[in-house]
């Protein structure tokens, strides 16, 4: 079982690849975190977990799901070692990753699901930039955008072939773990910088949507992953200002006509998703 959040379609192409490659049930974090979150496992099932580093942080909706996630089992003791739950994560960025992993580990091991599990394996995968909160970040060149996805292509079937053969951690250290992207000095980054993130620039405060060009499709409301935007079919995007923004900048990569604006910071930039077609 894999468990998944994806703004942008990094993660969920990296859920999905991954689990047609080891055969996980995927599971998406946004379509289940209002219900209680409890989750039967299999004999031996996996369980995973995969989503974007937000801020070299771990994403807010993500550590939301772990403080709900339970499991029961078919097993008679799921932390048995007969009835053991292979464990891993995946994570996605556009260029390091900090000490995210650390926290994601130290989060896990504190809520009850995670107490359940040792995670075994770890990876993290270098995609397509699509953040564009701050000046002078943008979305990669074309030519840039297709490397990464072919080191990831490469990178992605080399972490499923450990998951298959189940390599696991060797004295408390996951498999890969030090292979992570963490980026020079990475506990400043995940740590003074991360929070910078999180209290200032995780909002939705700055969103503004452009009516001269805004067609009232209703893509940016669907594609939310936290329902934070008020619209549809027919209606023009309001922001909810409501705390759950991750500032994911799904509405922003998904409107296809470039109606919607971080405030000036992303005026004359880029839009990205997986397997976006040209927009003309």
């Amino acid at each position: 079982m894999i468990f998944y959040f994806s703004g942008t379609g990094n993660s969920r192409w990296a859920a999905k690849t991954l689990a047609s490659q080891t055969g996980d049930t995927l599971v998406s974090i946004p379509e289940v975190i209002k219900d209680n979150c409890q989750f039967t496992l299999r004999k031996e099932e996996h369980v995973g977990f995969i989503f974007p580093i937000h801020g070299w942080r771990v994403p807010r909706i993500i550590r939301e799901f772990l403080k709900k996630l339970t499991f029961v089992s078919n097993d008679i003791d799921l932390s048995s070692a007969c009835g053991r739950h292979y464990c891993f994560c995946m994570v996605t960025a556009g260029d390091s990753i900090g000490k995210a992993m650390e926290r994601f580990r130290q989060q896990l091991s504190a809520v009850p699901a995670g107490q359940q599990l040792t995670l075994e394996a770890v990876c993290s995968l270098i995609m397509p930039e699509s953040y564009v909160g701050l000046p002078g970040m943008d979305v990669d060149s074309k030519e840039k955008e297709q490397e990464k996805k072919e080191v990831a292509c490469k990178e992605l079937k080399t972490f499923s072939e450990a998951i298959l053969q189940h390599r696991t951690a060797i004295q408390g250290t996951p498999w890969g773990w030090q292979l992570l992207r963490r980026g020079p000095v990475p506990s400043f980054f995940s740590g003074p910088v991360g929070g910078f993130f999180e209290k200032y620039l995780i909002t939705d405060k700055p969103f503004r949507v452009d009516s001269s060009r805004c067609v009232k499709c209703g893509i940016c409301a669907n594609v939310c992953p936290v329902s934070d935007i008020k619209g549809g079919l027919g209606l023009e995007p309001e922001w909810l200002h409501n705390g759950k923004c991750l500032t994911c900048f799904s509405c922003y990569h998904h409107c296809p006509h470039h109606a919607i604006e971080f405030g000036k910071r992303t005026e004359k930039k880029g839009q990205y998703f997986y397997n976006r077609k040209e927009l003309h």
